[in-house]
C-alpha cells in the first residue's frame, strides 16, 4: 500500500482523481451487475430469453457504442463525457432498482452500456496525455485500483442484497451520482491539443476515422491484441462452465473465491510486475509475454477432470480453476500498462479517446464473435468426449497472438505513421 500511496501521489491531483474514480466506477458497477440476472430471473420471473436479452443489450450498447464515446471525447473535451457518463449510469441504476417490465429493463440495460461508452475512453485519454512520458507507471497504478473495484464490489453487493436488490441498485446509483458531482467541482477541464481537431461536424468525424483505419500499424496491432480480451473474459465464460461440470450447484461459491484470486493477483502484483518488466524489456516484448501467459494459463485444466468431482478430484479441479485465473490476471496485468502506451504511440499522441474507442470496439467485437466459439467448442468437447478441446484452443490463441506480437515488433510494424490528417485541411 505505502507504494502505492507514493507512487499515485506522484502524479498530478486529477490524474490521481479520475484513478479514484475508476475504483469508484468499478465498485458501483460490481456491486451490481454480478446479482442482476438472479433478479431478473427469479426475482421479477423473467424467461430466460428474456434475462440474455437484458443482458446483451446491456453489452452491445457498452461495445458497440466505444467509438462514439471516443469521437465525442475529442470533439466535446474529455470531463464532459465523463460527467454525461456517470449521470446517465446514475439514472440507469436508478432505474433498475424500480423497472419491472421488459421494455423499461431493456432501456435501463442499454443506458447503463452506453454510460460505460461515453466515459471509458475519456478517462483513458485523459490519463494519457496528463501523465505524458509516463504514461506507463500512471495505467499501472490506474490498474490496481480498476481490479480493487472488481474485488470489493461483489461483496459489498451480496452484503446489501441482505436487506433487498432495490437497495443494491439504490446504493450504486449513489456512488456514480457522487462520482459525478465530485469530478464536476474537481476535476479540471481537458481537450485534446488544437492540432488533433479536423474539419467540424460529421464530415471532420467521417475524416478522423478514414485517418483511423488507414493507420496500418494502429489496425495491426488491435487484430493481434483482440484476442487478449477474449482470453480474458473466460474468467467469467469458461471458467464458470468448468466449475458447474465439477461441483454443480457449489459452483457459485468457488467462482466468487476463483475472482477474487483473480483481482487479490492484480491488486498485489501490478506494480511489481510494471517495474520490472520497464527495466528489462521493451513494450512489444512485454505485451508478448503477458500473451504468452495468458494463453498458458488453461494448461492447468487440460489433466481434469472433467466430469462432476467429490473429494480430491473436486480439489484438484479448484485449484485448476484458481490457477488459471491467477495466471490469466498476471498476464493481463503486465501487459495493459504498455498496451495502453501503445495505442497512444501508435495514435501519434492525436484523437487519443478516437483511437481508445476504435480499439475497444474491435474487442468488442471479438469478445462476442469468439464467446460464440468458445461455446461451440464446449458443446463439441461433450459430444465427441474430447474435454480437452477448449483448453486447447484457448492456449493455441494466446500463444498465437503472442506470436503475431513478436512479429509486428519484428518487422517494424510497431512504429507510429505520420497521419495524413496531421497536415491542416487547407493544405
Amino acid at each position: 500500500m505505502r507504494r502505492l500511496r507514493t507512487q499515485m501521489r506522484s502524479f498530478t491531483p486529477s490524474i490521481q482523481l479520475l484513478m479514484v474514480n475508476q475504483f469508484g466506477i468499478n465498485l458501483g458497477f460490481y456491486m451490481l451487475m454480478p446479482y442482476l440476472a438472479d433478479h431478473l430471473a427469479h426475482g421479477l420471473g423473467l424467461a430466460a430469453w428474456a434475462v440474455g436479452l437484458v443482458l446483451g443489450v446491456r453489452n452491445l450498447s457498452q461495445q458497440g457504442m466505444f467509438w462514439l464515446g471516443g469521437t465525442l471525447a475529442d470533439r466535446i473535451g474529455y470531463k464532459p463525457m465523463i460527467l454525461a457518463g456517470c449521470a446517465l449510469r446514475t439514472g440507469a441504476f436508478a432505474l433498475l432498482a424500480f423497472a419491472d417490465t421488459l421494455p423499461a429493463l431493456v432501456t435501463a440495460a442499454a443506458a447503463t452500456g452506453l454510460a460505460g461508452a461515453l466515459f471509458n475512453p475519456a478517462v483513458r485519454a485523459y490519463i494519457a496525455e496528463g501523465a505524458g512520458e509516463r504514461r506507463v507507471e500512471a495505467f499501472s497504478c490506474f490498474n490496481v485500483f480498476y481490479q480493487a473495484g472488481i474485488l470489493l464490489g461483489p461483496l459489498a453487493g451480496l452484503a446489501l442484497l441482505a436487506l433487498d436488490f432495490r437497495v443494491v441498485c439504490a446504493v450504486s446509483a449513489a456512488v456514480f451520482a457522487t462520482l459525478a458531482l465530485v469530478q464536476a467541482r474537481a476535476l479540471p477541464a481537458r481537450r485534446p491539443a488544437a492540432e488533433s481537431q479536423s474539419e467540424a461536424g460529421w464530415r471532420g468525424i467521417a475524416a478522423d476515422w478514414r485517418t483511423i483505419l488507414r493507420n496500418r500499424p494502429f489496425m495491426l496491432f488491435s487484430a493481434a491484441m483482440a484476442g487478449s480480451y477474449l482470453l480474458a473474459f473466460q474468467t467469467y465464460l469458461a471458467l464458470p462452465l468448468q466449475a458447474r461440470t465439477l461441483l454443480g450447484d457449489g459452483s457459485g461459491t468457488a467462482m466468487g473465491g476463483v475472482f477474487a484470486v483473480s483481482a487479490l493477483v492484480a491488486v498485489a502484483g501490478q506494480l511489481r510486475l510494471t517495474d520490472r518488466a520497464r527495466k528489462r524489456l521493451d513494450a512489444p516484448k512485454a505485451i508478448a509475454i503477458g500473451l504468452a501467459v495468458m494463453g498458458a494459463a488453461f494448461l492447468p485444466l487440460l489433466p481434469g477432470p472433467h466430469r462432476p468431482a467429490h473429494g480430491f478430484a473436486a480439489l484438484l479441479g479448484l485449484a485448476g480453476l484458481v490457477v488459471c485465473a491467477a495466471l490469466l490476471a498476471a498476464g493481463s496485468a503486465l501487459l495493459y500498462p504498455f498496451e495502453m502506451d501503445t495505442l497512444v504511440r501508435l495514435s501519434g499522441e492525436r484523437l487519443v479517446a478516437t483511437y481508445y474507442g476504435a480499439y475497444s470496439t474491435v474487442a468488442g467485437i471479438a469478445v462476442a464473435g469468439g464467446n460464440l466459439a468458445v461455446g461451440a467448442l464446449f458443446d463439441l468437447a461433450a459430444r465427441t468426449d474430447a474435454p480437452w478441446l477448449p483448453w486447447t484452443a484457448l492456449t493455441a490463441l494466446g500463444i498465437g497472438c503472442a506470436a503475431a506480437l513478436t512479429g509486428l515488433r519484428r518487422t517494424g510494424h510497431l512504429r507510429p505513421e505520420m497521419p495524413a490528417a496531421a497536415v491542416p485541411a487547407t493544405a
